[in-house]
């Protein structure tokens, strides 16, 4: 039974349902009672199209489970009007407006993609979050609950489904499930069925992003800066990629925040080593970035920039317009105070950073960056 092959025909089939009348969690679950009868039955006939095998089956199953032979006739009604199952992009679209429904909660935005349009396991979503499956389960039905009885009579948001894809892949890694993997998948997926120069610029980012992932981390498990990371060991043919999906994206002249991002991470990809990076090409786009969402993390960010373009008090100076509440911010203040000469101020600001560190890895390498200091 080949699993990536389940997973990536699901959006189709739950759209094709969806778009037929079924609401989404009825539609949900006749979709997972095709997939049993799929594990038991392919293997000894395997079905020359998966998809349209699975339409028929679902909706089938969705049929025998309405309790009222009104709506039964209604909805065969449906089936008549649209013979035999198809493969709509259309469908696999709509799927990624529904869960990204503006609705949801982010947190729900993203099990719901993962449950429907992934085709991931309520078992590996609550794995990879690290919560119990249990408390996972009840989040994907509430979510399914606010999202039954929606229709698609307008265009959905594509900015909201990035957005939701781009949480998916800043999760990383955890349990069996790789969400960074999972997230470039997905977004392979909508690029190919929506033209949108921000898909491509989100898919760019991506790309570059996730080249650069054996080099982030030491063997013992320590975080790696970008400065400092073994060049040799990002994935060319990932960056390779990157740059020329966001090439294509930026010759349609249709600038988004994902390609400026995505812009800014290329320029670090093509430096063979820290010291060649354009610094200041990077402001510029930064410069762009503000331009398009005027987001604290990215005056955090360009505050980087500047420093290494400009100087470490040019990147102080910048970093003064952000508020001291934005997450990382002390982190960056310590270094830019370090990069200035000022041991004693940043060594007792990296102490205050670790204690205001998301994860465990963060707090681990803002403590040595302290210790190292005071050490000296």
């Amino acid at each position: 039974m080949d699993e990536v092959l389940l997973r990536s025909v699901v959006p189709g089939v739950l759209g094709v349902l969806v778009r037929r009348g079924a609401d989404f969690a009825a539609a949900e679950d006749a979709v997972q009672d095709a997939l049993v009868e799929a594990v038991r039955a392919w293997p000894a006939d395997p079905p020359r199209d998966p998809q349209a095998w699975l339409v028929t089956v679902a909706w089938r199953r969705f049929l025998d489970a309405t309790r009222s032979e009104a709506a039964r006739r209604r909805r065969e009604e449906v089936v008549h009007e649209e013979p035999g199952p198809v493969s709509s992009a259309d469908d696999t679209l709509q799927l990624y407006f529904l869960c990204a429904h503006p609705s949801l909660t982010p947190s729900s935005a993203v099990a719901l993609t993962l449950r429907a349009v992934g085709g991931l396991t309520t078992r590996q979503i609550a794995a990879a979050y690290l919560v119990p499956e249990a408390t996972m389960a009840q989040r994907i039905s509430r979510a399914k609950r606010t999202v039954s009885g929606v229709r698609f009579d307008s265009a959905g948001d594509v900015a909201t489904v990035l957005r939701v894809l781009y949480l998916v892949f800043n999760e990383g890694y955890s349990g069996d499930v790789d969400l960074a993997a999972e997230a470039i998948r997905l977004t392979r997926q909508l690029a190919a069925v929506v033209d949108h120069p921000e898909v491509a610029g989100l898919l760019a980012l991506m790309l570059l992003h996730h080249a650069r992932r054996a080099a982030r981390v030491a063997d013992d498990g320590s975080l790696v800066p970008l400065a400092q990371q073994d060049r040799g060991r990002w994935d060319t043919a990932l960056i390779a990629e990157g740059v020329e999906v966001l090439q294509a994206a930026l010759a349609r002249d249709r600038l988004g925040e994902f390609q400026a991002q995505a812009a800014i991470a290329a320029l670090h990809a093509d430096a063979r080593t820290a010291e060649e990076t354009d610094w200041v090409q990077i402001v510029e786009w930064y410069d762009e970035l503000l331009r398009l969402t005027d987001s604290p993390v990215v005056r955090l960010n360009r505050a980087v920039a500047v420093g290494e373009a400009d100087g470490a008090r040019a990147g102080l100076a910048a970093l003064a317009s952000v508020d001291a509440s934005v997450p990382r911010r002390t982190a960056v203040q310590a270094y830019l105070h370090e990069k200035d000469g000022d041991l004693p101020t940043a060594a007792r600001l990296y102490a205050e950073a670790a204690a205001k560190a998301p994860n465990a890895a963060e707090r681990d390498h803002l403590t040595r960056q302290a210790a190292r200091l005071n050490s000296g």
